[in-house]
């Protein structure tokens, strides 16, 4: 039956206006005809809770909203269009040369080529000019659904042996795929409609590689390409370098070790490359202890970095050196949940310094500085209401004391304690796999599905709950935690490489919970469809001490 000249019903919430398009309209041209205040270009939109490219075509009743690149989505759209102008420019220059984006720093990300080829000043602008050029030919964006042996085919005839790769261990009959212009690649979201959305960049030499600045998200006006990120950089970079030693730089390599039997090697040997940085940590605070005094390690890091087992494991290290380490969480010094700050949204906002009862914390650390016995508060997440120990807490002149929570670096504080006497340590979830060499894993994927399934198992919290928080999680932690990491002494990332292929057993049950009806709904989904790219492992191997067993239960310490 001919559909053709059938009207739908749309109904558009950036105008709060129900609308009729006739079947097969697209969002583009539904867009045109609509006028939305918007200070930047719609890039792309949430069409029944599931976010879609504009070239989506209505086919029945929707409700949708349409964002630009200040929504957390739109940034990503904007990162992955990029991306791929990236990839073409680099292709058409440097035909011989095969270039990774590494990972993310800052508003931007980190690339490099496997050969170390480190481009001079004329070759950067050259590249730089490329891109503009790319972009200013407005080269338009498409997705369409293929036999996965033609797209195999024509990935092939790239050279782009990385998505090859992640086809053959994730084999689907049909494969989708993007094309810029007429160059393939696949990136898993929505892209912009055509290469002229993503004008404001800028690339800069970088140690090895190059930065790709990115506009900031909250001011999409600034481009900064002069960042100073070096000791993350390295954490980052050493990371990378390893896995890569491993074999495993991206979700197709690791899929094939899976299959291959290997899960449980790599399990031991992430495991015991955690180990030997934690072991090399203590070692660093016990020479600050000797040769400055140091009695505190501070510990810092975003959500479900994975604080608490790290300061545990920490703990052991340091006894192992004669240390007596005393352990805090900041988290126990929550005010009731009654009495927590209010986000711009009228939301409570548990990130923020002043959800924190900063004179009690300040005391307490005095009181143990003098030799005092304190009781310590321990929050109850689900009643949202302190508690105190039995046992008080007392250092001795062995002491180390272990303070850990998302605003430990911050100075403000802990102003009771001298800076000569803290031990300064900031740890993330620094995710150096990658889907393919120029589709990167975001670190904040990693963490959600991390706090999705701790909290859903600790914290009364289910997915849609976790989900509906993570917006303000990510302004809390751009605006309390971000800004203080570079202050830190060593960095840890709490990331394993095999991790993400646990961790999809686990959130796909509660992740699918999440009704279509609302709008978590959106990044439910989009979670659901990146984690089908994983080959499932069993969590049996993964050690009782390890960190992943924060999130997943089974852990030897006690929270």
């Amino acid at each position: 039956m001919n559909k053709k000249g059938q009207i739908i019903e749309v109904h558009c919430l950036n105008i709060g206006e129900c609308l009729e398009v006739e079947f097969g309209t697209s969002l583009h041209e539904l867009l045109s005809g609509l006028v939305i205040e918007q200070s930047y270009p719609i890039i792309a939109a949430r069409v029944n809770n599931v976010y879609k490219d504009l070239s989506y075509k209505i086919y029945k009743p929707i409700t949708v909203e349409f964002f630009d690149m200040r929504h957390y989505e739109g940034y990503r759209v904007y990162q992955r269009t990029l991306s791929f102008v990236m990839q073409m420019a680099t292709l058409e220059l440097f035909p011989e040369e095969k270039l990774r984006i590494r990972h993310s720093l800052g508003s931007g990300f980190y690339a490099e080529f496997d050969s170390l080829r480190t481009l001079d000043e004329a070759e950067i602008e050259k590249l730089k000019l490329k891109m503009r050029e790319i972009v200013a030919k407005a080269l338009p964006i498409s997705r369409t659904k293929r036999l996965t042996v033609d797209v195999i085919a024509e990935y092939e005839s790239y050279d782009f042996d990385d998505r090859v790769e992640l086809l053959q261990t994730r084999p689907h009959l049909y494969s989708s795929v993007n094309y810029l212009g007429a160059m393939p690649g696949y990136f898993y979201g929505p892209l912009a409609p055509d290469s002229s959305y993503v004008e404001r960049f800028d690339v800069a030499r970088y140690y090895n590689g190059l930065y790709v600045a990115l506009p900031e998200r909250s001011n999409p006006d600034v481009v900064n390409a002069d960042i100073k990120l070096d000791k993350m950089f390295d954490i980052f970079h050493e990371y990378q370098q390893w896995i890569d030693i491993m074999g495993v730089p991206t979700v197709g390599d690791l899929n094939r070790r899976i299959m291959e039997g290997d899960a449980s090697e790599l399990i031991k040997i992430a495991e015991a490359f955690h180990d030997l940085k934690i072991s090399s940590i203590a070692r660093s605070i016990a020479e600050a202890n000797e040769q400055r005094g140091v009695r505190m390690a501070l510990i810092s890091g975003p959500s479900s970095s994975g604080k608490t087992t790290f300061s545990k494991r920490l703990g052991v290290q340091l006894r192992v050196r004669g240390y007596d380490p005393v352990l805090i969480a900041l988290d126990d010094y929550f005010v009731d949940r009654d009495k927590t700050p209010l986000d711009e949204d009228g939301k409570p906002d548990f990130e923020a310094l002043e959800a924190i009862d900063l004179a009690t914390l300040n005391d307490h650390l005095s009181r143990l500085s003098r030799g005092e016995s304190v009781e310590i508060p321990r929050y109850d997440f689900i009643s949202g209401k302190r508690q105190w120990h039995e046992k008080p807490l007392k250092l001795t002149d062995r002491s180390i004391l272990i303070l850990e929570g998302i605003h430990a670096l911050n100075p403000r504080l802990t102003p009771s304690v001298a800076d000569g006497q803290k031990f300064k340590i900031y740890i993330s979830c620094f995710t150096s796999i990658a889907m393919d060499n120029f589709s990167r894993i975001p670190t904040t994927d990693n963490r959600m599905l991390r706090r999705t399934i701790r909290d859903n198992a600790t914290r009364g919290n289910n997915a849609q709950r976790t989900l509906g928080m993570w917006p303000s999680v990510r302004r809390g932690e751009e605006k309390h935690i971000f800004p203080y990491q570079e202050n830190a002494d060593v960095m840890f990332n709490s990331s394993l490489f095999y991790e993400l292929s646990v961790l999809r057993a686990l959130a796909e049950p509660i992740l699918r919970e999440v009704p279509d009806n609302i709008p978590e709904y959106a990044e439910a989904k989009r979670m659901l469809k990146f984690l089908d790219n994983f080959v499932p492992i069993s969590p049996d191997e993964i050690p009782p001490t390890s960190l992943l067993r924060e999130f997943i239960g089974g852990s030897s310490f006690k929270y």
